[in-house]
């Protein structure tokens, strides 16, 4: 929407906006926010908004906690579901300390740097996530259920597909929020859904992906309905998964797609605690098409990868991240680990055959191992995701 701190104000007077949303993430990927009153948006732009960084879980201790929050401009979009008169204006924050040094813990900065090495590197990426999840049930009283909408499968109509008129509200929704959907479907299990949009560079393409998990549950919500992401809500039934979709330009032209490639497939046993880090995420991996072996296939959807078939561009899908992860540390990892690839000129047969941990502590204990992710990841960082 807006591009300064002039633009924001200038459309905070025309539209009648009265309150600011600050968002942002913790640790884990699931978004916060703090409302400011409109009248302190050159406040919070200059000197940021702080809040209690030992509030928020594995950030910091009462000790030495004060954070603050400074808006990005770029990300303003209005909130929907909000009030016409009074009207509500989301901006993603980037987090930082009280002498202006960003904060270790912010993942969405860690991803900025990571996209900042990739150009230092003559590369860039560009990022776009499909996300699987069900529909269940709200009870008389509001609470969740395990009951699915309705019992449709893969690529159903109506009337087997109950869950259509919500995807749509859903696509509607994201694109008045700034997002372009490309594709939405019902999935195989029974209530499972999935809605796709358009890539775009990694840090926007993370921003998305939160707004559209936060207004799938909230349009759910609307329809007496929970939306669930969870990697395997219903056992026997297909999980669900966040593929990410990736695309490589140089500067010089040079071709390093397969080298790229290679390096996130040789560093994902290492990934795989950051993209699956829940038990529950690993109920999932290895059924019903959910990658197991670490393996590059054409067209083949039980590959850890998976290049697809396509006209004239060239991408790849990594089949095994889910929506447990926090989305600005996966993409970040991906970065570093095809630029790993780049460097060392790797060949996708030259990566080691193995399949993935088959545990949460298995894949702690990986990556607490990894040099590669001690090179990427403050002491701090790691210390607070549990290595």
């Amino acid at each position: 929407m807006a591009q300064s701190f002039k633009d924001i104000n200038d459309y905070i007077n025309d539209e009648d906006v009265k309150f600011l949303r600050l968002s942002f993430c913790d640790l884990q990927g699931r978004l916060k926010n703090m409302s400011v009153m409109a009248s302190e948006a050159e406040k919070a732009y200059v000197k940021g908004v702080s809040f209690d960084g030992s509030a928020i879980r594995n950030f910091e201790s009462p000790e030495k906690s004060d954070l603050f929050l400074f808006p990005d401009t770029s990300t303003a979009t209005l909130m929907p579901w909000n009030p016409s008169r009074g009207k509500v204006l989301r901006l993603f924050c980037d987090i930082k300390r009280a002498d202006g040094s960003s904060y270790e813990l912010d993942m969405r900065t860690v991803l900025k740097n990571a996209v900042k090495y990739a150009e230092e590197k003559g590369v860039s990426c560009y990022f776009g996530s499909e996300f699987e999840f069900y529909l269940f049930r709200l009870d008389e009283n509001g609470d969740k259920t395990n009951v699915p909408y309705d019992n449709a499968g893969y690529m159903d109509v109506s009337p087997e597909d109950k869950c259509e008129n919500v995807r749509r509200e859903i696509c509607l929704t994201i694109e008045e929020m700034g997002l372009n959907p490309e594709r939405s479907h019902h999935e195989e299990g029974p209530g499972q859904n999935e809605i796709d949009f358009k890539y775009s560079d990694p840090v926007s393409s993370a921003d998305h992906a939160v707004v559209f998990k936060n207004a799938a549950e909230n349009v759910a919500y609307k329809n007496g309905l929970w939306a669930d992401f969870s990697p395997k809500p219903i056992k026997n039934e297909s999980g669900n998964g966040m593929h990410v979709n990736v695309s490589v330009k140089t500067s010089d032209g040079k071709d390093v797609f397969e080298s790229f490639v290679a390096g996130v497939l040789d560093k994902s046993e290492e990934m795989t605690y950051f993209f699956n880090p829940t038990e529950n995420s690993y109920e999932r991996l290895g059924e019903m098409k959910a990658p197991k072996d670490i393996f590059c296939g054409s067209e083949n959807r039980t590959a850890l990868i998976r290049i697809p078939s396509t006209n004239g561009e060239k991408r790849f899908e990594l089949r095994s991240p889910d929506a447990s992860a926090n989305v600005y540390l996966v993409y970040a990892l991906v970065i570093y680990a095809g630029i790993y690839g780049v460097e060392n000129s790797l060949k996708l047969n030259k990566v080691r055959k193995s399949c993935l941990p088959n545990n949460l502590e298995s894949a702690r204990k990986v990556a607490g191992k990894s040099k590669f992710i001690k090179s990427v990841l403050s002491d701090k960082a790691l210390k607070s995701l549990g290595l």
